[in-house]
């Protein structure tokens, strides 16, 4: 990875935007791999402005590395202001060019931005991801499609 990236990651990670949960989402998508361990959640909230349906915020929690988190940072910020079509049409690609071009080994943090998105703009917000006292959380969704065999430990880089 070269150093203006890490540096554009790095400050991504500092000082993420649009980090956690959203109360009052519109549309929630949850995308991930439990054999990877990476999962990425994101809540999107919609206004009108102009006669037009557009995205007011967007906000996001994952389980990956460094790199998903910056990517999902700077996703959750061009997401604003733009109809449901105009960020149905946005690649992962596109969803991470603030960072720059990322590395083939990471372009993968890209696409679960990415499918996460989709996830919540084609309407599929799964009954067990609006958060309920007592519900199910991103953690205990990814531990729940463990099998019994294997569990999954979340190490927080500093």
């Amino acid at each position: 990875m070269n150093d203006d990236l890490q540096a554009k990651i790095e400050e991504a990670v500092k000082n993420p935007r649009n980090l956690g949960e959203m109360k009052d989402a519109d549309a929630i998508g949850t995308v991930g791999s439990a054999d990877c361990g990476d999962m990425l959640r994101m809540w999107v909230k919609f206004k009108e402005q102009d006669g037009r349906k557009v995205i007011d915020r967007a906000t996001f929690q994952t389980f990956g590395c460094q790199t998903a988190i910056a990517v999902a940072s700077v996703a959750t910020e061009m997401l604003a202001g733009k109809t449901v079509a105009e960020a149905q049409s946005m690649s992962g690609e596109e969803l991470a060019a603030p960072l720059g071009p990322l590395p083939p080994v990471k372009i993968h943090c890209a696409q679960l931005v990415e499918g996460a998105l989709r996830s919540a703009l084609a309407g599929e917000t799964p009954k067990e991801a609006k958060r309920v006292p007592g519900g199910p959380t991103l953690l205990g969704q990814l531990n729940a499609a463990q099998s019994d065999e294997r569990k999954i430990k979340i190490v927080l880089d500093k």
